[in-house]
């Protein structure tokens, strides 16, 4: 389990005519700095909707310290996810249901020099993922279905993230547990408590009139429910 609960602010809920700043807002110092900026990449094929894409994702990686965790919830992610390792983000996350040759893929995005992630919709099963996610250094456990903000948390979720947990904690995997989809005061010691590592935040962050504060609140909070 990471040493502290890890923040990662969503910028899908972030200002789209400021997103440096709102950026620059999470990098402060200290408990309000964020440990890494969460970036949603919709095509409108694997999901409705539609966001940015890699010019934007590396004018963000390039504006910023912050680890860049990119959520690829693209058709095709052995042929695009690469663009966004070379483009120094952090993270690159794909999705299961849409990875062709995930095992592949993950040493592909390692080899351009990013850490790998696989993530799961709320309806996908981990276990038939469970091999592959030995090749991976994150696992995303979606709490709502991806492709919009602000939608509510599905706690049933949480037994995948329990799962998940006794896996790395035993040896067997050994990744991030990460958790996007309704992330707020109200859900996130929940999520801490069933051994999530990594809090992917919107508008928890975003809507408040201070996102550092907001940052350190919610890590705070995700203590609590980790100590139980």
């Amino acid at each position: 389990m990471a040493d502290r609960p890890l923040i990662a602010p969503s910028i899908l809920a972030a200002d789209f005519a400021r997103l440096g700043e709102e950026i620059a807002a999470v990098a402060g110092g200290g408990e309000t700095r964020a440990d890494w900026v969460h970036v949603d990449v919709m095509d409108a094929h694997f999901v409705p909707n539609l966001t940015l894409g890699l010019p934007v994702a590396k004018a963000l990686i390039d504006s910023t310290d912050l680890p860049i965790d990119c959520h690829l919830m693209i058709d095709d992610p052995d042929r695009w996810a690469i663009g966004y390792a070379e483009a120094g983000a952090y993270n690159v996350t794909v999705h299961a249901e849409a990875a062709k040759d995930p095992v592949a893929l993950a040493k592909n995005l390692r080899a351009a020099g990013a850490k790998a992630g696989l993530s799961i919709k709320p309806g996908t099963a981990l276990e038939p993922w469970l091999d592959a996610l030995k090749h991976y250094d994150t696992l995303l456990v979606m709490s709502v279905e991806p492709g919009f903000g602000g939608q509510s948390f599905i706690a049933d979720v949480l037994e995948k993230v329990r799962t998940a947990r006794r896996l790395v904690d035993t040896g067997h995997l050994k990744l991030i547990v990460e958790i996007d989809g309704g992330i707020n005061t109200d859900t996130i010691e929940q999520a801490a408590e069933a051994g999530v590592d990594c809090f992917v935040a919107g508008s928890a962050v975003y809507g408040a009139g201070d996102p550092g504060k907001a940052v350190a609140a919610l890590r705070e909070q995700a203590a609590r429910g980790r100590a139980g």
